[in-house]
């Protein structure tokens, strides 16, 4: 975890050594819990300091080997890709010329500047949702209070646009005071038909962050190879 967000998750310590319990006792019961331990926290890796692009999720794939710590994002092996990860990089075709990625690692995204922050940070193989009200939603919530409280040394508020997708993304609409956001039907395949598709949410970030004085988002990934290896040549457009 980054200082500044260790900083920031502090309050929530008690909280946090709670819901590891209540994880490790689930796990010893023989219980598969996702995402790996080392990436629970994963979306607080990357400096708060540093977060200009809030884009919540729901909770983790629930598929064994999917859930990497990072909303929407999977590990560069998987294959197929999730089904509402298809339908984020069709939307991003159809938005920037974007061609669709073969893998979904959005480590890039995150790199940038994009916090991928799920709702609730683990799920029990196989059984979505089901780590829902235990204690995650308080964490997370404490996260974005954080992002939006970041200020500027003029006093403005830090460059930020919120991406949410979805009704549980929209559940911290409350939190977000005046910051921009973009709203969306959720990209499952249940729901992309529904206002996901054509809702152009890439460029619409970009052009939010430039109006406040904030460097866009390249949307591109960078390529892997064969055996996952990255490629450093240039991401493809």
């Amino acid at each position: 975890m980054a200082p500044d967000w260790a900083s920031a998750l502090a309050p929530a310590t008690k909280e946090l050594q709670r819901i590891a319990a209540g994880l490790q006792a689930e796990r010893a019961a023989g219980h598969t819990v996702l995402p790996a331990p080392d990436d629970v926290l994963r979306a607080f890796s990357r400096p708060l300091s540093e977060v200009k692009v809030l884009l919540i999720g729901q909770d983790p794939y629930p598929t064994p080997g999917h859930a990497v710590g990072l909303s929407f994002s999977v590990d560069p092996a998987v294959r197929p890709l999730p089904r509402s990860l298809n339908n984020i990089f069709k939307e991003l075709h159809s938005d920037l010329g974007i061609a669709p990625c073969a893998h979904g690692d959005l480590s890039g995204w995150s790199d940038q500047g994009v916090l991928l922050l799920n709702r609730v940070l683990t799920v029990r193989a196989g059984s979505a949702g089901s780590h829902r009200k235990r204690g995650w939603e308080q964490i997370t919530e404490l996260a974005v209070r954080a992002v939006v409280a970041r200020r500027l040394e003029d006093g403005s508020r830090a460059p930020l646009v919120a991406v949410l997708w979805g009704n549980d993304a929209r559940s911290i609409v409350p939190l977000l005071e005046d910051v921009p956001r973009i709203e969306s039907a959720h990209p499952s395949p249940l729901s992309a038909s529904r206002g996901f598709f054509g809702s152009r949410p890439f460029s619409r970030v970009n052009e939010l962050l430039q109006q406040q004085g904030a460097r866009p988002v390249d949307w591109r990934l960078a390529r892997y190879g064969k055996e996952n290896r990255l490629d450093l040549g240039e991401p493809h457009a």
